[in-house]
């Protein structure tokens, strides 16, 4: 069992960054998947950035936010961690942190399967994002 308790968030104005925490009881990090998900209102759930052991690994980014988010890995740390720069009105939600069991490289290759959120084991509690224009 993996708990992932998210930090910061809050409220920025158009143009400006955020970075959110992800920290993870688990004895590591590696080898498994961890994704930032965000429930934008009116929308369904949907996957912002994912990543499989970080630089050293794979990552994948929304269309909507490539170029503006970066998502790594601290592993001394235990902890995910989604940059958010060049923030827009339309960032704004609930985000969420989550992860799945210890995987094989290579598992979620196909786009749908990282960004579906039923392949994930384990979520954090959720922190807000208020992007004012």
């Amino acid at each position: 069992q993996v708990e992932l308790v998210q930090s910061g968030g809050g409220s920025v104005q158009e143009g400006g960054s955020l970075r959110l925490s992800c920290l993870a009881s688990a004895y590591t990090i590696s080898n498994r998947y961890f994704t930032w998900f965000r429930q934008t209102p009116g929308k369904e759930r949907e996957g912002v950035a994912g990543t499989y052991n970080g630089g050293n690994g794979d990552t994948i980014y929304a269309d909507s936010v490539k170029g503006r988010f970066t998502i790594s890995l601290k592993s001394a740390e235990n902890t995910v961690y989604l940059e958010m720069n060049s923030l827009k009105a339309e960032d704004t939600g609930m985000y969420y942190c989550a992860a799945t069991r210890l995987s094989a490289a290579g598992s979620l290759s196909a786009g749908d399967k990282w960004f579906r959120p039923g392949t994930y084991d384990f979520w954090g509690q959720g922190t807000q994002v208020t992007v004012s224009s």
